[in-house]
């Protein structure tokens, strides 16, 4: 038989692997997030103006997937 190396990575070590990688890639997702904090742009007017319109298309859906009463 041939002497073949197999380079198999145990669940353990592939656990702390991945765990490290994670850690980096937190890392790197938690800088951007340290910005300065900004004030909200909207006006009182556009904050309390209705947004939801129920159409035709969303009274089809709320009628076809009613539970039974």
């Amino acid at each position: 038989m041939k002497d073949e190396k197999k380079t198999t990575v145990g669940r353990r070590d592939f656990l702390r692997k991945i765990g490290v990688g994670a850690v980096g890639a937190g890392a790197a997702v938690a800088a951007p997030l340290t910005g300065p904090a900004r004030a909200d742009t909207e006006t009182n007017d556009e904050k309390r103006k209705a947004r939801y319109k129920e159409t035709d298309h969303i009274k089809t859906f709320y009628r076809v997937n009613r539970y039974p009463g």
